[in-house]
């Protein structure tokens, strides 16, 4: 380890503990007018973030980053002014500080409540998508927590430009300006560092990127984690899916865009529509610049669809390829997502209610539609502001990671003098 690093990191802990002590004895009003002005901030800056952009673009180029990797990282004036607007709809979020989640009288007289508070610090390590700089940074000073921010190297320029923006929200505020530090260097080390020895100053870490990143979170983190590993989202097709339903929900599920979590990669079919389904379905993907791998009745029905290997099902794309399996009714896909799948985002494409519900009751994932695209896998889409990320394990927070899934609570025990016999 870098003795440097460590000397850099010590201090930035240091520091966010600090600045989450008086973050979380502000006021709604205050962080919300720090965000105000940190939106403000983005947008005089638009300019000087973009250009700063076009340097990770061109290096992201010169490395051979793939056409998904290089939209998740690309700003322009409509995504800059979307970071803005995103924040701006977390300032209208009610203030989830201070919230009584229950309360209740004992016996005795002592009145119970539970009260929501700050988790405290919280690190966050993402890659390529430099919007998660600004998302993050505003949810978590929206519910009084410090934050530590590790982006991706190949977004490094842009990052900062964007971090600081955000830091200048916090001085207009009058916010401490550590309430939201951003990792100055792209050195692995200070990663390892964040996970391994940094537990005094951070309660817990949100890992946001590929599978490789989340992993070594997960592995490495003295802390609890928050995070998913992969997003292996399905679509099924009931056999009493109406056929122009099924292809604009799955057109959209796959090719709205390919790289992203919320993204489908398997599209299962009834068997019973399997011959009016996968043709209609199949050949818009198609057309669409989908490679469909399928199975042996898919590739009987599907000109064009290549033969699918048992990897195929437990294959996380993020490109412009999905998998189509036709099962024997619902029981068959519930059993073929539990198997193969996530526990990300699923989706039925149905007209019986019957078969709906017991698609959303057994699948246990932590999100399940009827009807409409995994691609709504979104906390901004969820009425959140924006997320952190997608949380598919079951302790703490689960589905989209917004403002709300960044509290815990405390008992608030107010008596008349009991003593307890």
């Amino acid at each position: 380890m870098n003795s440097d690093i460590a000397t850099t990191m010590t201090e930035m802990g240091v520091a966010a503990r600090a600045a989450a002590t008086d973050l979380a004895t502000s006021t709604g009003e205050q962080r919300n007018a720090a965000l105000a002005a940190a939106a403000a901030s983005l947008r005089e800056n638009a300019g000087v973030i973009i250009e700063q952009n076009a340097g990770d673009m061109a290096a992201a180029r010169d490395r051979g980053l793939s056409s998904a990797m290089l939209d998740r990282l690309m700003l322009d004036e409509s995504r800059v002014e979307g970071m803005a607007s995103d924040i701006e709809t977390i300032i209208e979020l009610p203030d989830p500080v201070g919230r009584v989640l229950a309360d209740w009288q004992r016996p005795n007289g002592l009145q119970i409540e539970r009260v929501a508070v700050p988790l405290g610090v919280v690190g966050i390590v993402y890659e390529s998508r430099p919007n998660v700089t600004a998302d993050a940074a505003a949810l978590c000073v929206k519910s009084g927590n410090a934050v530590i921010l590790r982006g991706g190297s190949e977004s490094f320029r842009s990052s900062h430009a964007i971090f600081r923006c955000l830091q200048a929200g916090l001085e207009a505020g009058d916010l401490p300006r550590d309430a939201v530090q951003m990792v100055p260097t792209t050195d692995r080390a200070a990663v390892g560092f964040l996970l391994s020895s940094m537990a005094e100053w951070v309660d817990v870490v949100v890992p946001r990127g590929g599978k490789n990143l989340i992993k070594r979170v997960q592995d490495e983190a003295r802390v609890p984690v928050i995070g998913h590993l992969e997003g292996i989202c399905h679509v099924y097709l009931h056999q009493a899916a109406d056929p122009d339903m099924a292809r604009e929900v799955v057109l959209n599920a796959k090719m709205r865009r390919t790289g992203i979590c919320g993204a489908a990669e398997t599209v299962l079919v009834d068997r019973a529509a399997a011959d009016v389904l996968v043709p209609v379905v199949g050949a818009a993907l198609q057309e669409a610049g989908c490679e469909v791998r399928g199975d042996e009745t898919v590739v009987d029905l599907l000109p064009g669809a290549i033969a699918a290997i048992e990897d195929d099902w437990s294959t996380e794309y993020l490109d412009a390829i999905v998998s189509m399996r036709v099962v024997d009714g619902v029981e068959a896909a519930v059993l073929h997502i539990r198997r193969y799948g996530s526990g990300h985002t699923e989706s039925i494409v149905t007209a019986d209610d019957a078969a709906a519900e017991r698609f959303l009751s057994d699948v246990d994932s932590a999100i399940v539609l009827r009807n409409a695209s995994t691609q709504f896998a979104d906390g901004g889409e969820f009425g959140m502001g924006a997320e952190i990320g997608i949380a598919t394990g079951r302790i703490h927070a689960r589905g989209p990671v917004g403002a709300e899934q960044l509290t815990s609570y405390k008992y608030v025990v107010r008596g008349s003098g009991q003593v307890r016999p």
